[in-house]
């Protein structure tokens, strides 16, 4: 009965809301038990439905729980707008999908029509040098009796030294060598009886000296020829050459001969005037005949023995002041080859072109000059282009002139030693003498108009139907129409253009010369 009655009490007492006589209660809301203190040797039962206190572990793993599944949520709907987007993308309306089928919008690109003078032009490096450049040989040297080999008896002028018409050079076993002016080059010894170019110039070198070669005549090497080449040489200070070794001896021997022939026909012209008879007469006659034989001798042998000119003992140059460029011998050096090197004639500049250029490039056209190391720039002209093509020469400084074409230069000193051709530009005004060597920059005016001249883009131009060629030209309204022209002078991109059959062309006005996609306007 009382056990009945205690199960009953605590029946009672568990039910929600249940009041027990002496204990605290704590209404909670929306759970489903009332927290009071345990009674004293029970524990506390736990319901369904309990919600465990925070910081058990029970507690941390309902936190987890939360968090995995407030995670799932976000990554859906990232996941769901980034779908959206994609679709965005790859679904088009019908209409967008016609509008990006259509060809896109074309222009014309232009460029206006211009006048001036148009040039082609093609630059490459250069080196001055002489017009004339002679190497001093001994070959054939005639040098002095008893000598068996050439030796400098006398050094030659130092580098850099200017020589003059007339001035010994050098001293070669005694003999001298000189300069005179002239452009036949030695290929001979001259003496009485030559003729001749070279003997002519001989003349007129010895002539310009004071020295007149009178009465022979222009070219041929007669009594007055060698009267001047004597008295050439003693105003040097040397004995000329005989031209026979023997010379001397035959024309004693000729000279003796005629003193007795002198005498002997004095002798007998005195007889005749004493006794005026036939035999007196005819020993007169006969005298006067040997007397003259004997003078025609020793002309003869003077003309044999007398002075000649050795082709080992002159050089020949075309213009003074010369400049002595190189001296390979020394004082007391046996020479066998090149002495010095000397230098002529008016200042101009060699070039070489390659082969792309040689076609653009041709004796007569214009030319500019520019020496960078003082700034000066010369006009000038193309005298020769050769026509086969050869090792292009050292510099000085060991560079080689070289060329480039399409108005390019070669840069920075890189200049290449291949083969090229030649090609000689001289300036309108002389170049100092100590520019020798020296490297320039050459510009040669390759084609050009004649004066000013209406000119456009070579990509305006093309090709019509009819196979004539003609621009297209766009009106300030958008218009388009073609003009027939007739092409001249191309350079740097241009080409010269002249309406035909009366057309309207004239500068400012824009011209196609290409078609752009995309929107736009032409311009």
């Amino acid at each position: 009965m009382i056990e009945s009655e205690a199960r009953s009490a605590r029946g009672a007492a568990d039910m929600p809301g249940a009041d027990m006589p002496g204990e605290d209660t704590v209404p909670v809301e929306d759970t489903a038990y009332v927290d009071r203190p345990p009674r004293a040797g029970r524990g506390r039962r736990k319901r369904r439905g309990d919600i465990p206190s925070d910081g058990g572990p029970g507690g941390d793993a309902g936190l987890g729980r939360r968090r995995r599944v407030v995670a799932l949520v976000a990554g859906g709907a990232l996941v769901l707008t980034g779908a959206g987007v994609a679709a965005s993308l790859v679904v088009r309306s019908p209409a967008q999908v016609a509008a990006e089928a259509k060809a896109p919008h074309q222009g014309v690109l232009t460029a206006p029509v211009e006048k001036r003078v148009l040039k082609d032009s093609v630059v490459l490096r250069g080196t001055v040098a002489a017009g004339q450049s002679v190497d001093v040989t001994v070959s054939g040297a005639a040098g002095t009796a008893g000598t068996s080999r050439s030796v400098v008896t006398k050094a030659p002028k130092p580098v850099g030294s200017k020589v003059v018409a007339g001035q010994v050079i050098a001293e070669i076993s005694g003999r001298p060598v000189f300069a005179l002016k002239g452009k036949v080059p030695v290929y001979r010894d001259l003496k009485s009886g030559a003729t001749g170019d070279d003997v002519a110039q001989l003349q007129s070198a010895l002539a310009q000296l004071g020295h007149a070669s009178s009465p022979d005549a222009r070219g041929t090497f007669g009594s007055g020829t060698r009267h001047a080449l004597a008295a050439f040489y003693t105003s040097i200070g040397y004995d000329p050459v005989s031209a026979q070794t023997d010379g001397a001896t035959a024309v004693q021997e000729a000279q003796d001969a005629v003193t007795a022939a002198e005498r002997t026909a004095q002798d007998a012209e005195d007889a005749r005037a004493a006794h005026a008879t036939q035999e007196t007469r005819r020993a007169a006659d006969r005298a006067d005949q040997d007397l003259q034989r004997a003078r025609t001798r020793l002309s003869k042998a003077q003309a044999e023995a007398g002075p000649m000119l050795p082709a080992s003992e002159v050089v020949y140059l075309s213009g003074f002041p010369a400049r002595v460029d190189s001296v390979s011998a020394v004082l007391g050096s046996a020479v066998t080859g090149k002495v010095m090197t000397l230098s002529a004639g008016r200042l101009v500049v060699d070039g070489y072109l390659q082969e792309a250029q040689k076609g653009l490039v041709r004796a007569g056209q214009k030319a500019e000059i520019l020496q960078e190391q003082t700034g000066k720039t010369t006009r000038a002209e193309v005298r020769s282009v050769a026509d086969t093509p050869e090792a292009a020469e050292q510099s000085d400084d060991g560079s080689a002139a070289s060329a480039t074409g399409g108005g390019g230069e070669a840069g920075s000193g890189q200049q290449s030693a291949t083969q090229g051709y030649r090609m000689v530009v001289a300036p309108d005004t002389p170049l100092a003498s100590g520019a020798v060597g020296q490297d320039v920059r050459l510009t040669v005016e390759a084609a050009s108009t004649e004066g000013e001249a209406l000119v456009v883009p070579v990509s305006a131009v093309s090709a019509a139907s009819d196979g004539g060629t003609v621009v297209t030209v766009v009106t300030s309204g958008g218009k388009q129409r073609r003009v027939a022209v007739r092409t001249g002078t191309n350079g740097d991109g241009y080409v010269e253009v002249r309406a035909v059959d009366g057309a309207a062309l004239g500068e400012g006005d824009q011209v196609v010369t290409g078609i752009r996609s995309g929107s736009g306007d032409a311009g």
